[in-house]
């Protein structure tokens, strides 16, 4: 018996490209402001990101969408679009809220 395949955005690494020009960072800047992450990643994995032959682990997702302001959803999600600015002004807006609920 085989795994089922996993979905995978279609859209994902136009919108990871898309974070890095919009930023007008180069890819080498970019993998500096990614930072530390779980994952062990090489600045060459960025162009991979870009063009869809590297699939980015979770925790390095979260970071580009920390980057833009934006929530994971945005990025993985095929009808979403990126805001229109970028980093995002209203970044966390709804877990700000979730937050005054407890």
């Amino acid at each position: 018996m085989g795994r089922a395949k996993r979905f995978q955005p279609t859209r994902l690494a136009e919108k990871l490209a898309e974070i890095r020009n919009r930023l007008e960072l180069n890819q080498s800047q970019l993998f500096n402001r990614l930072g530390e992450t779980k994952s062990t990643i090489y600045a060459s994995y960025i162009s991979g990101y870009e063009i869809g032959t590297r699939e980015p682990p979770l925790d390095v997702l979260l970071r580009y969408a920390r980057i833009a302001g934006v929530p994971v959803d945005v990025l993985i999600d095929d009808e979403l679009d990126l805001p229109k600015g970028l980093p995002s002004e209203k970044k966390y807006e709804w877990v700000v809220t979730m937050r005054e609920r407890k």
